[in-house]
C-alpha cells in the first residue's frame, strides 16, 4: 500500500514522532494506521525506559481545592522548557485532582488510578511513561498532600514553581492573603514553638561560632548567642513574621489574622526541587560525545 504524505502527517500528529520514524512504522504495518502506532509506542516505551534514569529536578506544582477537600502535588521533569508544555502541565493538573479525589497512599498508587491523555492510558502512570516517550524528558510524581479534615482550604501558586496550600478558619481572602505571605517569605512553622529542634540546633551552634570569634566575656556571649536563636525564630516562624502587605511595615501575620478574626491552623509549602541534587552537565564534552557517536553511527 503506497504510504501518503498526509498518512505520515496524521500519524505524526497522533505520536509526535519524527516524520521519518512515522513514514517506516507506516510502511512496515502496510498502511495500517492502528499497527503504525502501536509499533511507534513501543519505540517510545523505550525511549521512556531510556529516560528514566535522568535527573528531575524541574517541574511544577499543583493544587486542586474542593469544598474542605484539597491537594497539592509536586510533579518533576528535566528542563524548565517541559514546564511550559500543555499536555506535561495537563498531566499535573490531573494529577492533583486524582490525589483530591482518591486518597491514594503514595506514589505508586496514584499512578495505577485511572486517567486517559494525549491518547495514552488506561492509567496515570501509562499517561507518564507514554509523554515521557512523546516529550523526550524524564517525568516524575515527587510528593503530594491531600486535606480532608474539614476544615476551609486556600491554595495559592506562585507562577508554576511555588505551591501553598493554607488550612483556616475565618475570611477567606485573609488566608488566601496569608498563603500569599508564606510563598514569599517561606517560614517553616507557625510559631516558635514548632520549629523543628534540628534547625534551632544548628543556628545556635551557627550564633556560638560567631560569637566565640568576638572575645568577649563567656555571659557575654551566651547572651548574643540567646539573642541570635529569638531573631531567627521570629523571621522563621509565620505569625512572628512581618506581614509581606503591611501598610506600616511592621504588623505581624499574626495581628494581621486576629484584626481579620481568622485562624490559621496549618500550612504547606512546595518549592520545585527543593532537596532534589541538580545534574551540572559539561556541555561541551556533551557535544563533543554526540559528534562522535554520529561518526560512529
Amino acid at each position: 500500500m503506497a504510504i501518503t504524505a498526509s498518512m505520515v502527517a496524521e500519524l505524526r500528529a497522533k505520536t509526535d514522532a519524527p516524520m521519518m520514524e512515522c513514514k517506516k512504522a507506516l510502511t512496515e504495518a502496510d498502511g495500517d494506521m492502528a499497527k503504525a502506532e502501536e509499533l511507534l509506542r513501543v519505540k517510545l516505551g523505550t525511549k521512556a525506559g531510556k529516560a528514566a534514569s535522568r535527573v528531575t529536578a524541574e517541574g511544577v506544582v499543583a493544587a486542586a481545592i474542593n469544598g474542605t477537600t484539597g491537594a497539592l502535588i509536586e510533579v518533576n521533569c528535566e528542563t524548565d522548557f517541559v514546564t511550559k508544555n500543555d499536555s506535561f502541565l495537563a498531566l499535573a493538573n490531573a494529577a492533583a485532582k486524582l490525589v483530591a479525589e482518591h486518597n491514594p497512599a503514595d506514589i505508586a498508587a496514584l499512578g495505577t488510578l485511572a486517567y486517559e491523555q494525549d491518547g495514552f492510558g488506561p492509567t496515570l502512570e501509562d499517561v507518564r511513561k507514554g509523554l515521557i516517550g512523546k516529550i523526550g524528558e524524564n517525568m516524575s510524581f515527587r510528593r503530594f498532600q491531600r486535606w480532608t479534615s474539614g476544615g476551609q482550604l486556600a491554595a495559592y501558586l506562585h507562577g508554576t514553581r511555588i505551591g501553598v496550600v493554607v488550612e483556616f478558619d475565618g475570611d477567606a481572602v485573609a488566608a488566601k492573603d496569608v498563603a500569599m505571605h508564606v510563598a514569599a517569605m517561606k517560614p517553616v512553622a507557625l510559631t516558635s514553638a514548632d520549629v523543628p529542634a534540628e534547625l534551632i540546633e544548628r543556628e545556635r551552634s551557627v550564633a556560638a561560632a560567631k560569637a566565640a570569634e568576638s572575645g568577649k566575656p563567656a555571659d557575654i556571649v551566651a547572651k548574643m548567642v540567646d539573642g541570635s536563636v529569638q531573631k531567627y525564630l521570629k523571621e522563621v516562624s509565620l505569625f512572628d513574621q512581618v506581614f509581606v502587605k503591611a501598610a506600616d511595615g511592621k504588623q505581624t501575620v499574626g495581628a494581621y489574622l486576629k484584626a481579620a478574626g481568622t485562624n490559621v491552623k496549618g500550612f504547606t509549602l512546595y518549592v520545585v526541587g527543593e532537596g532534589i541534587e541538580k545534574k551540572v552537565d559539561d556541555f561541551a564534552a556533551e557535544v563533543a560525545a554526540q559528534v562522535a557517536a554520529a561518526k560512529g553511527a
